[in-house]
């Protein structure tokens, strides 16, 4: 099964260049089935740094869950509804299934056959003189069923309500039998019997039936001719064939037209709550209108469950969706441990207080003697560029320099100079929504029974905070309202002058103690504090554990 590389909700540079970097260094290691993926599409930098990367993108996942495309049958036995009941029962019988989906020739899915429904074909009318003998089918599926040939055919294709007699009775009393009937609807079966056959097509009934491998005479032969009746040729006996013909019945007259279908996108929790509830024993499962796979309820017993990675994170609540059922494998991250992260099994968990996360990705290919591509060494390097402000944060340490340093070799691009250009690209107070800008980088914590969430974006200068504080003030505060949130943060940091400017939807309990200027209202001016994890993060923990406990 797959195994997929995460970084973080609202995912900055560090968290989509070090899925990419570390995916790629498991399919050379370990796991070649190893898949970078993001929950949330990059911005504008990281955007930026893949394309001078010469990469693509990581998979857009925004939930892991897993899906009804995942756990059904792909490879599916169908019939159509030109089919007959000898042709579905055989397919059936062949792979032992009790029921399967019918279809149009569009592949769209008409309803459902069961074996209970096909033997009511075969019994049809019980034991009605009139009834037992119908059979709705046309002439080609009649003689492929009987294995026959035609000696002449009229209008083979086109479906009739057949009534069948057999002609095992003397001559005059099958005359008068077949009289009993509207000719051009009789399917009469007889043997090498000249004396049933004449009367039969000289009333120029439907369809002649010769059983026993026997031939329409030559004379009798243009007799059908003229009289516009078709002639099969069946290699069974009279009984035989008269059972085999009954199995030629068209199957649409049984087909279950009320019945549950699944989207392929369906997740499988909630198909698991509607189809558990029904008769019903395969679900056709469809995608655009047309059949897809289908899904039986053991299907939905034991789900495989997705693998994951996490890098640049290891909190569920900064998870994808779903994490919290799958197999979480390993943890590369360089944050604080935190949250209700547990697993089953025992994992790799790195967890170092570096600057970046592709630092520890890094050091991995380094210490594994694996020379990363130029473009892979390039993504490494935007995620430390990028959570080290270009080794000026406070997070940064010397494994960081140490590394960046290692991986200039494998760069085409001098790393100084890309860095420049890397902070001058993608403002996202220039070119995004206010509502987008708080998402970017935003994580979700809780501490001491506080829930809340930091957004972090990194700007040169502060002009345009102050032309769109007002738009960020009610993204902020609408942000918190939709997750839940007791209050929202948003650090602007001025790349240039390493100090931030932090904005807050509504300053909780305790916030009385902080110890930098306020600007304005719910807004503050922290000088030499760029770093969300290392600075701002310990502050507002500190700030909530001094207040009241009645408070909160």
């Amino acid at each position: 099964m797959t195994l997929f590389v995460f970084g973080h909700r609202n995912p900055d540079t560090d968290a989509i260049c070090s899925a990419i970097a570390y995916s790629d260094f498991l399919k050379q290691t370990s796991r070649p089935d190893a898949i970078a993926a993001c929950c949330g599409a990059p911005n504008q930098r990281t955007e930026f740094a893949l394309r001078k990367a010469k990469l693509p993108p990581p998979r857009i996942i925004m939930d892991v869950r897993p899906e009804i495309e995942d756990v059904c049958q792909r490879n599916v036995i169908f019939a159509r509804q030109t089919e007959v009941f000898f042709e579905v029962y055989q397919r059936m019988k062949e792979h032992g299934l009790s029921a399967i989906p019918v279809l149009d020739h569009d592949d769209k899915v008409l309803g459902i056959v069961t074996l209970l429904d096909l033997l009511e074909l075969v019994l049809q009318g019980d034991v009605d003189p009139v009834h037992s003998r119908e059979v709705c089918s046309n002439l080609s599926k009649v003689a492929s069923v009987l294995d026959g040939e035609f000696q002449h055919s009229v209008k083979p294709d086109q479906t009739d309500e057949f009534v069948v007699i057999v002609g095992a009775m003397s001559a005059e009393g099958f005359t008068k039998r077949m009289k009993q009937f509207p000719a051009d609807r009789l399917l009469v079966v007889s043997g090498d019997r000249p004396t049933i056959q004449l009367p039969a097509l000289e009333m120029g009934v439907r369809a002649l039936v010769i059983t026993g491998g026997y031939e329409l005479s030559s004379g009798l032969l243009h007799l059908a001719e003229a009289r516009g009746v078709s002639v099969i040729v069946s290699p069974y006996d009279t009984a035989t064939t008269t059972m085999r013909i009954k199995a030629a019945r068209l199957i649409d007259s049984v087909v279950n037209d009320e019945f549950i279908s699944l989207p392929a996108k369906m997740p499988v929790a909630t198909a698991r709550q509607q189809v558990f509830r029904t008769m019903q024993t395969v679900f056709p499962v469809v995608d655009n209108g047309k059949l897809f796979g289908v899904l039986s309820k053991s299907d939905l017993v034991n789900p495989p469950m997705p693998e994951l990675v996490l890098v640049d994170h290891n909190e569920l609540s900064q998870a994808v969706q779903g994490a919290e059922d799958a197999i979480i494998s390993e943890v590369l991250d360089h944050h604080r441990l935190g949250g209700s992260l547990k697993s089953s099994n025992p994992i790799r968990f790195t967890l170092e207080p570096v600057g970046s996360t592709c630092t520890l990705v890094a050091r991995k290919f380094r210490q594994a003697n694996l020379e990363p591509t130029s473009g892979v060494a390039l993504c490494m390097a935007s995620g430390i560029i990028s959570d080290t402000l270009f080794l000026r944060s406070p997070t940064t340490t010397d494994v960081d320099r140490d590394i960046l340093a290692w991986l200039q070799q494998f760069c085409t691009l001098d790393l100084k100079e890309y860095a420049t250009e890397f902070f001058e690209v993608g403002s996202a107070l220039r070119s995004g929504e206010a509502e987008r800008v708080v998402r970017e980088d935003c994580k979700e914590f809780e501490e001491a029974g506080v829930k809340f969430s930091i957004s972090q974006i990194e700007e040169i200068g502060f002009d345009l905070f102050w032309d769109r504080k007002g738009e960020l003030v009610a993204a902020l505060e609408q942000l918190s309202k939709e997750n839940q949130l007791d209050f929202s943060a948003l650090l602007v940091t001025d790349i240039a002058s390493n100090g931030s400017l932090l904005l807050m939807s509504r300053e909780p309990d305790g916030w009385d103690e902080i110890n930098y200027p306020e600007l304005e209202e719910n807004l503050y001016e922290l000088e030499e504090v760029v770093s969300r994890k290392k600075q701002l993060l310990p502050l507002i923990i500190s700030l909530l554990d001094s207040a009241p406990a009645s408070s909160r």
